[in-house]
């Protein structure tokens, strides 16, 4: 496997926080990519996303529009509440009422509730698996595209109503939706590929 094949192979599973990635693969990005991928103003979910692509795509034009801050959710107006819960590892139930478009990551984040979400919601970790309680609910949700699907291949306790919660958008027909979080996820690092 080439070097450029490798590194990329193991970003697209990183799932930390931190990306550390060896000067020799920056070398390799074009001027743009380069002053981007070393700028302090983007976050490490998007540097990861500019050296995959970068890696990927280097002879495209490439723009880059500032990421979504995660954890932060748009109050709902009133009247146009959806309600969602979540029930822990501890079998305790939150419920909340958010607004159409919030992402399931986005919810328990905002809300302090146990889910990682270490890609910034980019859906290259398995750390924001959600298992759906009610299969009415989750044949409402569209189909995940591969990419989700190869991160759920990952997560632990899969089940057949398995989601990643980045990827689940909230809209007037999921009302009521439940969803329980894993005991645990797993987390797996760039360093875990060395």
């Amino acid at each position: 496997m080439t070097l450029w094949k490798e590194a990329a192979h193991q970003l697209r599973r990183a799932a930390s926080r931190t990306v550390s990635v060896d000067r020799r693969h920056i070398s390799g990005l074009s001027g743009a990519r380069k002053q981007l991928f070393q700028s302090n103003k983007i976050s490490q979910a998007v540097r990861r996303d500019l050296y995959v692509r970068g890696i990927a795509q280097s002879r495209r034009q490439f723009s880059v529009t500032s990421a979504a801050a995660h954890g932060h959710i748009t109050p709902p107006k009133p009247g146009e509440e959806i309600n969602v819960s979540f029930i822990d590892k501890d079998g305790e139930r939150y419920d909340f009422q958010v607004s159409e478009g919030d992402n399931l990551l986005d919810i328990a984040q905002a809300n302090d509730l146990e889910m990682e979400g270490a890609c910034g919601g980019s859906c290259a970790c398995s750390t924001c698996h959600v298992i759906v309680e009610d299969a009415e609910l989750y044949d409402r949700i569209p189909e995940p595209d591969d990419d989700e699907n190869d991160m759920l291949d990952l997560a632990f306790g899969l089940t057949e109503t398995s989601r990643l919660g980045c990827q689940v958008k909230m809209k007037k027909d999921l009302d009521g939706l439940v969803v329980r979080l894993p005991a645990m996820t797993r987390n797996l690092q760039a360093s875990d590929f060395k």
